[in-house]
């Protein structure tokens, strides 16, 4: 197998072996974004199925024997001499250095978008349940259980009446 072809196989496996696919799908919440991304893990595993059977197996040997037998030494020993003179270049990768720094700034923003994303993640829950207790308790509430909770409308109301302010 090539140098270059092995080390594409080994990257797809190893990045087929650290992604949460499960995790993804949880985070996913149209019918049209669970869809697309239905298809982009089947096109993946192809790829990486792909990858994984075409580069991860070396060539089987040219039996030049048999070939001289059915058609002469001569055709197949000249054949044979130019096979073995044929050098594959090694592959040189040049696109790598050129991208890894971007990659690894997004990969910077990504984890600073994820945390803020938890954070208010974290907050709208909280706000949900105190929506949720609020809900619970709206029939039998008073205005002072009310204005307990939120001091910034209590403060509003009071101006506004202070200052003879209904509202029309």
């Amino acid at each position: 197998m090539s140098g270059a072809g092995k080390k594409v196989a080994d990257v797809a496996f190893k990045a087929s072996r650290t992604i949460d696919w499960d995790a993804m799908a949880k985070v996913l919440v149209s019918d049209a974004a669970r869809k697309e991304f239905s298809s982009l893990r089947i096109a993946f595993d192809e790829v990486n199925s792909q990858l994984q059977t075409k580069f991860s197996q070396e060539p089987e040997p040219i039996d030049w024997d048999l070939y001289r037998k059915g058609i002469g030494s001569g055709i197949v020993d000249m054949y044979k001499e130019a096979y073995d003179s044929v050098e594959i270049p090694k592959y040189v990768d040049n696109v790598t250095p050129e991208y890894k720094p971007k990659f690894d700034a997004l990969l910077v923003e990504l984890k600073e978008a994820e945390q803020k994303s938890l954070k208010e993640s974290e907050r709208l829950e909280k706000e949900i349940i105190d929506v949720q207790e609020i809900s619970k308790k709206l029939s039998t509430m008073t205005a002072d259980e009310y204005f307990e909770k939120h001091p910034e409308l209590k403060k509003k109301f009071d101006d506004e009446i202070r200052n003879d302010n209904w509202g029309y």
